[in-house]
């Protein structure tokens, strides 16, 4: 697997050989590749791309998590634990799942956890704690050119991207394929404030909107 050296963000679409210090200390991704390069590396048992795979999902799907986790429930259940339990669950069958567009892989994960939560919540109701069961609901802040790029053919896709830094990939991945928010960004990829990744991450569309717009 390709690993991330934010030192030579530069080379286009050729992804660094070498894992970095900068990896190591949350600078970037262990992988700038697609999610669903890593899935079909992960379905034939590459260990690499399952670690990748677990590095992008855990934390921003406990905070995402969280926030769907009904009140009276919120002290009956460690939400890390069970997005952790869910992810494992989902990753281990992984020879099931069919990826079948750009954030196909945030869906199916989303999904595991959202089920996990419900089974935690009826658990929980049945000792007496009153709870609704949570429903999942699209996000509503994705701007247009994302909406564009997230109903892109993943062929004309992946072949965009490839066209973009290391950085720029990174960037794109994070808000497109993982809808992450701008502070989960900025967090893990070392932005001073969520603004400065808001523009970055947009900058990094706007390249790949224009890779798209060339193949056509």
């Amino acid at each position: 697997m390709a690993a991330l050296d934010l030192a030579d963000s530069d080379n286009r679409g050729r992804p660094s050989q070498q894992k970095t210090q900068s990896t190591r200390d949350g600078r970037g991704f262990l992988s700038d590749e697609p999610t669903l390069e890593l899935i079909v590396k992960a379905k034939t048992g590459d260990a690499t791309a399952l670690e990748a795979l677990m590095e992008r999902s855990l934390k921003p799907l406990t905070r995402w998590a969280h926030g769907r986790l009904p009140q009276n429930a919120r002290g009956h259940m460690d939400t890390g634990d069970l997005v952790q339990e869910a992810v494992k669950n989902a990753i281990q069958h992984l020879d099931t799942f069919v990826p079948r567009g750009v954030g196909a892989m945030q869906a199916y994960l989303r999904q595991s956890v959202l089920n996990r939560i419900r089974d935690e919540v009826r658990r929980v109701s049945r000792r007496g704690v009153t709870a609704e069961l949570p429903e999942e609901t699209a996000s509503t802040d994705r701007s247009p050119l994302e909406l564009a790029i997230a109903a892109e053919g993943y062929d004309r896709y992946r072949a965009a991207l490839l066209n973009l830094t290391s950085r720029d990939r990174q960037l794109v991945v994070a808000r497109v394929e993982l809808e992450w928010d701008y502070a989960a960004i900025a967090e893990r990829l070392r932005y001073r404030t969520s603004d400065g990744a808001r523009v970055a991450t947009r900058r990094a569309l706007e390249r790949l909107g224009k890779e798209l717009s060339l193949a056509h």
